[in-house]
C-alpha cells in the first residue's frame, strides 16, 4: 500500500535528507512519500508560548491536504496536529483513507470546544501510536473512542554515537529538558549535598526559580552541546512534575540518555515506568520526595560501579527497544493491521 507522510521535520528542500522509520520497516508491501511543509518547524523549547499559533495551524492545513490528495492509499501524520488537519481535509475530499496517527501527544487533555473540536477532527483517524501505556486509556476517554484504537509503542531515537567521556575532575549533575520538570525538588536537593549541577532548559521552564549557588543554567544551547553536557555528567537527571492531566513528559530526554549508556534517575510519573527497569536500567524516586532524590544522588554519585552497569544495562535495553530499528518493525505491524482491516471493509 502506498503511505504519504506528514512530519513536521520535513520541509521543502530537504526531501532527499529525511531520514525516518519508513526505511526500516521490513518488506516491501508499502511504499511512502514524504509531503514537505513549506517552511521548518521552530526549535519547541525557545517559542514563547505552547500553544500552537495560527500560522502554524495554516501549514499544518496546507501540507495535511497535500498528504490526503496525493496518497494512493493512506497518510501516516507525525504529532497530533497534523492527524486533525488530515482529518480535516479528508473529510472535505469525502475520502475515507486509512490514517495512522504517529507519535499522537497533546500534552494536556483540553475540554470544552477545543476537546470537541479534537474528537471530530480525529475521528476517521484508524490508529493512534502513544509511547506511554497511561495514554491509551487516557486518550479513549478524552476522545471517546475504542481503546483498541490506540496503541503502545515506545519513543525511538537513532543511536548516539558517544564521543564524550564522563567528567571525572570537575564532575557534575545535569538535568536536560523542560516540559513538566520539578526543579524545585531538584534544587533543594543539589543544595543540600552541595554538589555542582547543570541545567539546560528552556526560559519558561525556570522562569520565577532562584538558581541555587551550585547551578548553572545556559540558556538557548543547541542539541549537539545538551548531548555533550548528558555525556560529561555523572548523573543525568529528570525530575518530574506529577499531574493527573498532563498525559506524558521526560520521554525524549530519557530514551536519548539511554541510548548514550547514562546513570539516570527520573521520577515515576507520567509514563517514565515504561522506560526504566527501576536498579537495573536507571533510579525512579517517588516524585516531589526531596529525601528519595537525594538518597537515590548521593547512592549514584558515590558508586562508580554502580552507574556503570546501570548505564551498560540502560544502552542494551534501549538499544533493543527504543532504537530507530525496533520502531521500524513496529510500524510495519501498525501498517500491515490498518492495511488489512481497509481491505476488508473495501
Amino acid at each position: 500500500m502506498h503511505w504519504t507522510i506528514a512530519s513536521p521535520f520535513a520541509h521543502t528542500g530537504d526531501l532527499h535528507e529525511i531520514y525516518w522509520l519508513d526505511s526500516l520497516v521490513p518488506g516491501d508491501r508499502h511504499r511512502f512519500t514524504h509531503i514537505p511543509r513549506s517552511k521548518p518547524l521552530g526549535n519547541w523549547h525557545n517559542q514563547a508560548s505552547s500553544v500552537t499559533s495560527r500560522q502554524e495551524w495554516l501549514i499544518y492545513l496546507q501540507q495535511g491536504k497535500a498528504a490526503v490528495d496525493q496518497t494512493e492509499g493512506g497518510v501516516i501524520t507525525v504529532f497530533p496536529q497534523l492527524a486533525s488537519t488530515v482529518g480535516i481535509n479528508q473529510r472535505m475530499a469525502r475520502r475515507r483513507i486509512p490514517v495512522v496517527a504517529w507519535l499522537f501527544n497533546v500534552g494536556t487533555c483540553s475540554l470544552g470546544i477545543r476537546r470537541w473540536l479534537a474528537q471530530v477532527s480525529l475521528k476517521d483517524v484508524d490508529c493512534f501510536i502513544v509511547h506511554t501505556r497511561r495514554e491509551r486509556e487516557m486518550y479513549s476517554k478524552w476522545l471517546r473512542f475504542p481503546i483498541e484504537r490506540f496503541e503502545f509503542v515506545p519513543y525511538q531515537v537513532p543511536d548516539i554515537p558517544v564521543t564524550y567521556e564522563e567528567n571525572t575532575s570537575d564532575p557534575f549533575l545535569a538535568a536536560i529538558g523542560s516540559a513538566h520538570r520539578d526543579f524545585p525538588t531538584l534544587f533543594q536537593a543539589v543544595e543540600k549535598l552541595n554538589l555542582p549541577t547543570v541545567v539546560a532548559s528552556g526560559p519558561r521552564a525556570l522562569t520565577g526559580l532562584t538558581l541555587p549557588s551550585q547551578v548553572k543554567a545556559p540558556i538557548g544551547i543547541g542539541k549537539q552541546e545538551c548531548l555533550q553536557l548528558a555525556q560529561e555528567a555523572r548523573i543525568n537527571i529528570i525530575p518530574l512534575t506529577p499531574n493527573e492531566q498532563v498525559t506524558a513528559a521526560g520521554q525524549v530526554t530519557l530514551v536519548e540518555a539511554m541510548r548514550m549508556g547514562r546513570a539516570i534517575i527520573a521520577s515515576r510519573c507520567l509514563g517514565v515506568e515504561d522506560y526504566i527497569v527501576h536498579g537495573e536500567t536507571g533510579f525512579l524516586v517517588e516524585p516531589q520526595s526531596l529525601d528519595d532524590l537525594v538518597q537515590a544522588i548521593e547512592t549514584l554519585w558515590n558508586d562508580s560501579e554502580l552507574r556503570t552497569r546501570l548505564g551498560q544495562n540502560a544502552r542494551q535495553y534501549a538499544t533493543q527497544n527504543f532504537s530507530d530499528e525496533a520502531a521500524g518493525i513496529a510500524l510495519g505491524k501498525v501498517l500491515d493491521s490498518v492495511a488489512d482491516t481497509f481491505e476488508k471493509t473495501r
